[in-house]
């Protein structure tokens, strides 16, 4: 076929609008590459002033179940990749598939083929046997109308095959790979409907783009091997042929697929994992697409606004979960509490340490507890494991964090520090005004006049406080705790040392 058999316009200046669709399939989880189909074709659909529609591929009843399909519609949303119409399902369009293959039929750009399994089976391993590629043999495309009525009389049951035309060459443009050629003599005459009459991928997928008059179809390099059944498709039923853009794979950091052993691949489970949506979306963006120049971080709009299917890449996109991580970090350091605040209140509901109070005479101690970790958490879980002190009075001292800083050979040792302790213990209770500057002075004057080193002495207050060596700045810890509970905790050293 001729170039000129796509009719839709080209990369600007389309002739109609663009129309893009994400077809995910209900048989597992919304996963990272799926996820990154949906945002391209969102991106197009947003950049263009398009259409972003989303339909379920659930033609494999048994594979399929509403739990995925909600997990799907769950994990865009959360994505923020909104839908502009309501969600089409294969599964409620099989009699339309079925006419179209009636149709193919008629036209005689399709058979019937009722080679039995077992027959069709025997075949591939005779092929196997002499080393031959399989390939379908065509056998029931020679029967004469007379055998086929048969067949028919005699109720055997049948596929129904698609009639790809000898010795011809199937063109098509693709918008990263460039143009691509196939050779007919290597395309099988693929079925178009099972025995039992439900339809295939094939004869679905052609039917709703072209119904659904999509302009562009954005889907993974794994299709690529589809789309010249899809061209002779199109051609058969006299229908435009739309754009194709194939996505480079997504590989693991050691160039392989990217799978469950890479860690994990569901969209949800990064949500889980304390992954924002915003940030995710970003690094999605990058896994096999360039800016113009070095930018890493994005807004939403300067993600639309900088789209260009141009800067697609052909070379597979290696998904690396630290830079994942950093970028997250970067989100998340940016963010003011405000924002972060529903994320962090929904895993600390999980944790069972939310108090309700925080939403109302609590809250600037909640907000203050997020503004103090945000600049140190990578991921809205940091939130709950370095602020577990902040949020509950039932955290772990760390074993080697006492060891450190509250064990002393010398018993005088131990007693210095406990009356340093008392004693700043009680400068504090005297404060009016308990902030930075007042409490850092009397902790410093209190620890020079016990000849406490300052490393030692502010040692051991972390670890009172926090039950660990590594938190925000001691001062700010002090601070943000507040008055009371700070010499509460004070008070257990003397039950800590060793």
């Amino acid at each position: 076929m001729s170039t000129s058999r796509y009719n839709r316009g080209f990369l600007s200046g389309f002739d109609m609008s663009v129309r893009v669709r994400f077809a995910p399939s209900p048989t597992g989880h919304l996963h990272i590459g799926g996820a990154r189909t949906a945002l391209f074709n969102w991106l197009l659909a947003r950049k263009e002033g398009g259409t972003f529609i989303l339909r379920i591929e659930d033609t494999d009843v048994k594979r399929s179940s509403p739990e995925m399909v909600e997990d799907i519609l769950e994990g865009l949303q959360w994505l923020g990749l909104d839908w502009d119409e309501e969600p089409y399902y294969q599964s409620q369009r099989f009699e339309i598939y079925r006419s179209i293959a009636g149709q193919l039929l008629e036209t005689e750009a399709a058979y019937r083929c009722f080679c039995s399994p077992e027959l069709l089976e025997s075949k591939k391993q005779r092929a196997r046997a002499e080393e031959l590629e399989w390939r379908y043999d065509r056998s029931c495309r020679k029967l004469s109308e007379e055998e086929i009525q048969e067949h028919l009389k005699a109720e055997d049951p049948f596929v129904v095959r698609f009639k790809v035309p000898h010795k011809q060459k199937v063109h098509f443009e693709d918008l990263v790979y460039g143009p691509i050629d196939v050779e007919t003599e290597n395309i099988e005459d693929f079925v178009l409907l099972r025995s039992d009459t439900t339809p295939t991928f094939h004869l679905c997928v052609v039917t709703d783009d072209s119904q659904m008059n999509i302009s562009h179809v954005v889907r993974g390099a794994d299709h690529l091997p589809n789309t010249s059944k899809h061209v002779l498709l199109y051609q058969a039923l006299d229908e435009p042929v739309p754009f194709y853009v194939h996505l480079p794979l997504i590989l693991g950091t050691d160039k392989k697929r990217l799978s469950k052993r890479h860690g994990a691949t569901s969209v949800l489970e990064y949500k889980k994992q304390g992954f924002l949506p915003a940030a995710l979306k970003n690094y999605l963006v990058r896994l096999g697409w360039s800016p113009s120049d070095d930018q890493e971080i994005f807004t939403e709009e300067e993600l639309i606004q900088g789209f260009d299917i141009g800067r697609i890449n052909k070379a597979n996109a290696l998904f690396d979960p630290q830079k994942l991580e950093w970028m997250n970090g970067q989100y998340v350091s940016t963010a003011t509490p405000e924002e972060l605040a529903p994320e962090v209140k929904s895993l600390l509901k999980e944790e069972k340490l939310w108090d309700e109070a925080w939403e109302d005479k609590g809250r600037d101690y909640f907000l203050g507890i997020l503004e103090l970790l945000k600049s140190r958490a990578k991921k809205l879980t940091d939130f709950v494991d370095m602020g577990r002190p902040f949020f509950s009075d039932k955290f772990e001292y760390e074993p080697k964090a006492i060891r450190k800083n509250l064990s002393f050979e010398d018993p005088a040792e131990a007693a210095n520090l406990v009356a340093a302790l008392e004693e700043l213990s009680g400068a504090y209770r005297k404060l009016e005004v308990f902030n930075l500057e007042n409490i850092e002075k009397i902790l410093r004057e209190v620890g020079e006049r016990h000849s406490l080193k300052a490393g030692k002495f502010m040692g051991a207050i972390r670890v009172a406080l926090t039950g660990s060596t590594a938190s925000p700045g001691l001062f700010d810890v002090i601070v943000t705790l507040g008055k009371d509970k700070t010499l509460e905790r004070l008070g257990k050293v003397p039950s800590l040392l060793q």
